[in-house]
């Protein structure tokens, strides 16, 4: 039988599993081809509904499903967490001992966060990238009622680029809403000389920032916080007094793939079209843990899964890549409480960012409650 192992049961990872289980359902039926999905957790977390969570606008109740119910009953689902790849010997171990053996290996495992590389971080800031995270804040942001909240960027690349600038642009709303924005002073910072690392992103935030009175700090790489004196520091030298620290801590691949040699500089090295691990024969990438140059975002990992079943289809049938993946990208900015704008781009295509309105808001909401069904590949 010809093993197909899926690493990750975020939207990478399930889209992926039901394309195969669609394009193999022959082969599956018949026993000669077999697909294990592999998940550390037994729901999928539908994160950038985190945002809306981290402001009171969104139950936890709505950003959990069962990966078991996402995934078509041809596809084997083991809850189970990996600590090995052993890519010569074709297996995957995990940690109570199991070895799986693959003859191709999809590796859609998405991003960690890793807070404790800023000294001080976990001790004195708040994030919303995580389920804690943005709960956390929620309560925090329920008592607040005057001084300095400050949103940094320190690690690039992140997941969702654009989430930054949409809780920045959000918590002006909200206070505004709420009666304290007057007796509040709010701060973005970003480690390069401009607001966003894409230039037309940054040329339309830049000038909404300021419009609405948000200081901006570029070239401010964070350093380290001080818990006790409630200061955030650059390497720059450049120090931030504040009393609401939400930050976009370091991100980088899982731990085991580091083991396992899979990565190179924090991520796995992906060929940008075909999207097979580089230096690895029958291994394939997608999603947020990849190297290549576009964004960490959910539709990003949709259009890939779509162009790694193919791919992973021919070689099962002993033939070369026959999908290319283009770059595209498309994602929404909340840009406020009440309008958002919309990107679509891809990798011979920059994005041009219109003016935020009131239907793309709707719109990106009425997204927010369809996401099961793009989890599924169903969209």
């Amino acid at each position: 039988m010809h093993e197909i192992v899926i690493l990750g049961g975020g939207p990478a990872g399930t889209i992926t599993a039901n394309h195969l289980a669609d394009e193999l359902s022959s082969e599956i039926q018949h026993g000669t081809v077999g697909v294990t999905l592999l998940t550390d957790k037994p729901d999928q977390l539908y994160k950038p509904g985190l945002l809306y969570l981290a402001l009171g606008r969104a139950r936890e109740e709505i950003l959990r499903r069962p990966v078991r119910e996402l995934v078509s009953p041809r596809i084997q689902v083991l809850v189970e967490t990996v600590s090995a790849v052993d890519s010569a010997g074709r297996t995957v171990v995990t940690q109570t001992g199991r070895s799986i053996h693959f003859d191709q290996l999809i590796v859609a495992t998405g991003t960690r966060l890793d807070p404790a590389a800023t000294p001080g971080l976990r001790e004195a800031g708040d994030l919303f990238y995580d389920e804690d995270g943005a709960r956390k804040l929620n309560a925090k942001l329920a008592s607040f009622r005057e001084g300095r909240i400050v949103v940094s960027v320190i690690g690039v690349p992140h997941m969702c680029p654009v989430a930054p600038l949409e809780i920045v642009f959000m918590l002006d709303a909200w206070l505004r809403q709420h009666g304290v924005r007057d007796a509040s002073r709010l701060t973005y910072t970003y480690p390069i000389n401009r607001s966003h690392s894409i230039p037309s992103v940054a040329a339309w935030a830049t000038p909404e920032l300021e419009a609405r009175g948000i200081e901006v700090e570029t070239f401010f790489n964070a350093e380290s916080v001080d818990p006790d004196r409630k200061v955030l520091t650059s390497m720059e030298g450049t120090e931030l007094p504040f009393d609401l620290l939400i930050a976009i801590p370091e991100h980088r691949s899982a731990a085991f793939l580091e083991a396992s040699g899979l990565t190179k500089h924090g991520w796995v090295p992906t060929d940008r079209e075909t999207l097979a691990v580089k230096g690895f024969d029958g291994i394939w990438a997608l999603g947020d843990t990849t190297d290549l140059p576009t964004s960490k975002a959910g539709s990003v990992a949709h259009y890939q899964a779509a162009t790694v079943a193919k791919n992973v289809v021919a070689f099962a049938h002993g033939n070369d890549p026959v999908a290319r993946y283009d770059g595209k990208t498309i994602c929404f900015i909340e840009a406020g409480l009440d309008r958002a704008t919309f990107l679509e781009f891809d990798y011979a295509r920059a994005p041009a960012p219109k003016p935020p309105t009131k239907l793309v808001h709707w719109a990106k909401l009425a997204y927010n409650r369809a996401y099961w069904l793009t989890a599924r590949g169903a969209l």
